[in-house]
């Protein structure tokens, strides 16, 4: 949804002390945002927004997924605030592929790497906040190609996703519209996939953990199946 505002309200979370000082000053000078808040952590934003008035809500977080001194972004919290109208745009130096894209399937709108341009981060600002998304093609290019997550076919994938979320063998095959051998083929497959790149699965609960870790599943939407 694109939204249109006279002055962008932005907050930053991001622990570091240079690195935080340099975007805020970008997002101000370049960008000519309004920055109404910069936090550690998202916990820490997330504690302040609750208590801040509406006149201070940010259209637009900036969001670094990893800290060093507090906990990594959940994409829980991610989500809600994804849902309650806020932009959200990775600022990331991709330590972790994997988190990344749990955060872009919870909703985030974008993705920085902090090896990025000035004017990267200045237009994925700008599109993020208006209600659009950015990413840059090397980005994608990052998360998708992960080499500790394994290509699946859709189909695999498919399987996994609803093995992984408790379901029955025959229930995964009448989901998929196949056989129960193929469905159990897929699956075979998929923890062969896996085994490959030295993660073994040697039960329904490591696949399930495989599967959020890689951005399969949402565990806010699958953790109580």
């Amino acid at each position: 949804m694109k939204r249109t505002v006279s002055v962008c309200r932005v907050a930053i979370v991001e622990d570091h002390s240079l690195q935080r000082e340099r975007t805020v000053e970008v997002l101000r000078e370049r960008a000519g945002m309004q920055v109404v808040r910069v936090s550690e952590d998202l916990p820490q934003f997330v504690d302040w927004l609750r208590r801040s008035p509406p006149a201070l809500r940010p259209h637009l977080l900036v969001l670094d997924l990893s800290v060093d001194r507090g906990p990594s972004a959940d994409p829980r919290m991610v989500a809600e605030l994804v849902r309650s109208g806020m932009g959200v745009l990775v600022f990331s130096a991709m330590a972790s592929p994997a988190l990344v894209r749990q955060v872009i399937q919870a909703g985030a709108g974008g993705v920085v790497g902090k090896r990025d341009s000035v004017d990267d981060l200045v237009e994925a600002a700008r599109t993020v906040a208006s209600g659009g998304e950015w990413m840059t093609p090397d980005l994608a290019s990052v998360i998708v190609n992960d080499p500790a997550r394994p290509p699946l076919s859709d189909q695999e994938e498919r399987a996994l996703v609803l093995y992984a979320s408790g379901l029955t063998l025959d229930s995964v095959a009448m989901r998929i519209g196949v056989k129960r051998d193929t469905a159990k083929k897929y699956i075979d497959r998929v923890k062969a996939k896996y085994r490959s790149v030295g993660r073994e699965p040697s039960s329904r609960t490591d696949l399930y953990r495989f599967a959020v870790a890689d951005g399969y599943l949402d565990e806010a939407l699958s953790g109580d199946s």
